[in-house]
């Protein structure tokens, strides 16, 4: 199984849904990344991804994007394969 990360915080109403979007595709784990718990965490998020908003989301070491470009693979039926481990 692929590792999902998500940089998020506690008052998101796309991070929400993407967590429900993923445990309706059968994710069962979702490392969350609280970056309103640390602000030094959001830091590393904008490094890594170039953007400042959350939710950011990682399947493995592929950046999805937020909420919308995750419904977008969804909506192509490009996101259960890339949960399945198939490549982006």
């Amino acid at each position: 199984m692929t590792t999902v990360t998500m940089y998020s915080t506690e008052i998101c109403p796309f991070c929400v849904r993407a967590e429900r979007l993923l445990k309706a595709k059968g994710v069962t784990e979702i490392r969350k990344i609280r970056v309103d718990l640390d602000p030094s965490l959001r830091s590393v998020m904008m490094q890594r991804t170039g953007r400042r908003t959350v939710p950011q989301i990682y399947i493995d070491d592929y950046h999805v994007g937020g909420y919308e470009e995750l419904a977008a693979l969804e909506h192509e039926g490009r996101l259960g394969p890339l949960l399945a481990g198939e490549p982006a």
